[in-house]
């Protein structure tokens, strides 16, 4: 009994962290299995190792390509590359929630508006801007790789934490059956998962690249503290405006907070 329960709970566990991937990124993960409200609750705890997986090919891209290509070629490619890994599913929802946030209609029509598979122009124009803040945050980036490219590593892992942190914190703002049911049955436990996976991946990260321990921790801390006041006032913001998140809204944090975690290293290497 005891061992079948153990086997259960591994191939639950495996086949959450397949959902993970598959859910937030476009690497192919060949594995088929029913998704149950129970994986996909599952699958929040494992959103920072597709963050992860995420982080290390742009820190392998931002290695390679400015051996081969001048700076802004190297920045755009490694942009490319960037919105490529998650088939752009969080650009999407920064637009719809732009779209809808800031039509200035109430809140049941910025619900309808973000649920619109059309983009309309308060969305291309956030998006545009989105990226040509990213990419010149990349360029300069790039351009002080051995100081600063180690936080590739870390800046998608605690975007995507405070994803599960935000499911599990606000209400979700569409009712009924559906997506939602799955996100409203996500809970402390999860993020409080996510969170010390979070950290294991940081460290582990950290201590690879050079770091020591006490810089390890330390970075820890740090994208603890500034993920979650980033990604707390984003959410309380998205939840005065819609009563609640939703998916779209998910997408939309973790691409601000990716922006901000970039915009910060910067600074960061700008003043140190």
């Amino acid at each position: 009994m005891r061992a079948h329960t153990v086997r259960e709970q591994l191939t639950g566990g495996v086949r959450s962290l397949a959902a993970a991937f598959q859910f937030l990124t476009r690497f192919p993960v060949p594995y088929s299995f029913e998704y149950t409200e129970r994986i996909f609750r599952g699958s929040t705890v494992f959103y920072p190792m597709a963050g992860a997986a995420i982080g290390f090919v742009l820190y392998a891209g931002g290695l390679w390509l400015p051996s081969v290509l001048p700076g802004l070629p190297a920045a755009a490619l490694l942009l490319a590359l960037w919105v490529a890994l998650t088939g752009a599913l969080h650009l999407d929802g920064l637009m719809d929630t732009a779209d809808g946030v800031l039509s200035g209609r109430p809140r049941e029509q910025m619900l309808d508006i973000m649920k619109d598979s059309r983009v309309g122009a308060m969305g291309v124009l956030v998006c545009v801007i989105a990226m040509l803040l990213k990419f010149a945050l990349l360029d300069s980036l790039l351009g002080q790789w051995a100081a600063g490219g180690s936080f590739l590593l870390f800046i998608p892992v605690w975007s995507r934490w405070f994803m599960t942190a935000a499911i599990a914190g606000w209400p979700y703002a569409r009712p009924g059956p559906g997506l939602g049911a799955y996100f409203r049955g996500v809970g402390p436990r999860h993020a409080a998962g996510g969170w010390l996976l979070a950290g294991f991946l940081t460290v582990s990260a950290a201590l690879l690249t050079g770091s020591s321990w006490t810089g390890a921790v330390g970075l820890f801390g740090t994208f603890t503290i500034g993920t979650a006041a980033a990604g707390w006032a984003g959410a309380a913001y998205l939840n005065r405006k819609l009563g609640g998140l939703t998916g779209d809204t998910y997408g939309a944090l973790n691409e601000g907070i990716e922006l901000i975690g970039l915009l910060a290293v910067i600074i960061w290497l700008k003043i140190g």
